[in-house]
Order: structure tokens, then sequence, then C-alpha cells
């Protein structure tokens, strides 16, 4: 049955008005947007929902049509904390370091009485405190920002030179850091060594705290598959254990010396890391270095990108 005009009485007489919509019976449209008069949208789309119309938010916020979600989630946040998680801890840990061994603290004195124990120079421990020299460190830094570079070069990414020339620059400033502690400090160095002084921290575990660490770093984003990656950092942190053990065991450190040259190399290494993360270049993968596999959109027809919903007018 449908509604039929009724006599509506007016002050000027009578005449039919519109239909009378009886209570208990269902609305066939939502209105539009306000002020509008239509019972579609204002852009002409029905709504896709039997809620209504989506009524949006304040400028920077979702909309209000259930379920309401929060404020978007940004990844700078995130970025900040990981940041602070990764420096926090090796600044706090150089600053107790270097307090106990100007002061020569329990812990500085500590650090000696094990030390001593130790010491036993030879061979073996003359090569792996010969890891972090410059004759051996820096070439092995070189060679993997040679290939780096080459790398970056041939996948045409921009400024493909930068990466390898920061991090040629971070180890060239090792000295820059190293230095002024030892001057400033002047540090006794284990018997073997007396009577020189100015041993913490550690030049040897510093530079390759640095080349090894950087060299990862760099040839970070040409590593594939988490094998490849995780190999890199069981070599670095290998070569870096192996250079402080034969520091420590020949009798050239004592053990926070090298232990504060890792906490004062992580700092720099952490910013090369930010550095490097913010610009890394997309590698491509075999789908794409292949020519792909999906198959090409019929001709006359767009590639269909995501999922759509058709507007219908009434």
């Amino acid at each position: 049955m449908r509604d039929t005009p009724r006599p509506r009485a007016t002050t000027g007489g009578t005449r039919p008005g519109p239909p009378q919509l009886r209570p208990g019976r269902a609305v066939a449209h939502n209105t539009g947007a306000s002020g509008s008069g239509s019972p579609h949208r204002s852009d002409g789309c029905p709504p896709q929902t039997p809620r209504g119309a989506r009524h949006t938010g304040p400028v920077g916020r979702s909309g209000t049509l259930p379920p309401v979600p929060g404020r978007p989630t940004t990844s700078r946040s995130r970025r900040s904390r990981v940041l602070w998680a990764l420096v926090a801890p090796p600044a706090l840990l150089l600053v107790l370091i270097t307090w106990q061994v100007a002061a020569h603290g329990p812990l500085a004195r500590a650090d000696e009485r094990i030390g001593g124990r130790l010491v036993r120079p030879g061979g073996v421990s003359q090569f792996l405190a010969d890891l972090g020299g410059i004759p051996v460190a820096v070439p092995v830094l070189a060679a993997v920002l040679a290939v780096a570079a080459l790398l970056a070069r041939r996948a045409e990414a921009a400024r493909w030179w930068l990466p390898s020339l920061v991090a040629a620059l971070l180890m060239a400033a090792v000295p820059l850091l190293v230095v002024p502690l030892k001057e400033l400090i002047d540090r006794p160095g284990p018997p073997v060594m007396a009577p020189e002084t100015g041993f913490y921290p550690s030049g040897h575990s510093a530079t390759a705290a640095v080349a090894y660490g950087g060299a990862v770093l760099v040839l970070w984003p040409w590593l594939r598959g988490a094998f490849a990656r995780t190999a890199a950092l069981l070599v670095c942190g290998a070569l870096n254990a192996g250079t402080g053990f034969g520091l420590v065991r020949h009798g050239y450190h004592w053990p926070l010396d090298v232990l504060g040259a890792w906490c004062l190399c992580a700092l720099p290494l952490t910013g090369l890391g930010v550095f490097l993360s913010a610009r890394s270049p997309r590698v491509p993968t075999r789908a794409a270095s292949s020519g792909g596999s999906r198959r090409p959109s019929p001709p006359g027809r767009p590639a269909r990108r995501g999922r759509t919903w058709p507007c219908r007018r009434r």
C-alpha cells in the first residue's frame, strides 16, 4: 500500500500536503549533507553503510564512523625510542667507566687485578691484537667501501658515493675521539708497557670497532636474506672480540680500556646507522630484475590498484 495525499487545513484554506510517515515504518533514504535537501550525499554517492553518511572529524583526525580509530601512529616516535635505547646504555656506561678510571675507584682497581692475571703474551695474542691496527683494519674497510660504492652506482642510486664517504670520514675521526681522552685521563698501562701512560681508551679497539662496524653498516642494504646479515654481524663481533682479547692477553691494555673504547665508538656508529637507514637504496628483488611475473592488464583497461566502490546514482 502506498501513501496518498490527504487534505490538510491551513489558514488560507485546504490544500493537499506531503504524505505523512507513520510510526514504526522504515525510512527509505537517509538525509544527505546538511542543507542539501537530497536523500543522497552531496557528492552524489549513497552511503556505503546503513548508518548514513560519514562525518569527518577535525583536521588531522580520523572520522567518527564506528569503530572510531585513534590518532594515526607515526614511526617517528618509535624511531626515537629505538635510538634512545641504542645510545643511552653505552653513553651511561662510558661515563661510569671514565669516572672510575680517572678517580682510580674500586672498579678500576678490580680491573687492574683481573687484567694482571690475564696477561700471557704469545703469538696468538699478538695476531689478534694486530687485527685492530691501522695496517689491517683500514684496508678492510676501504675494500668494503669500494664494493658498496660500486653496487650503489650499478643500482643508479642518488649520490652513490655518499655512504662510503661518510664512513671513511668517521674512520678518520677516530683519533679525534680517542686522543683527547688519552691525554686527559693519562692512565698507566699494564706492567708489560710500563712506564708508559695514556692507555684509556684503547686506540686499537676503537679502530677495529669503527672499521668493522662501519663496513657492516655500509654493506647492510646489499646483504640479502637473514643468513647473510647474521653472518656479517657474527664476523664483526668476532673480529672486535678477538681484538679486545688479544690486547688484554698480550698486556697492551686493561679490560676497561677496551670496554671504554667500545662504548665510545657505539655513539658515532649509531649515528652512522641512522644516516644510512634514512637514505638506504632499494635493492631490486629477483622478480623486479627478471621483468616481473605480473600479467599485464588488457588493452583499454587501466591497471587495477585496489578495490573501488562504484558510485550509483538513483
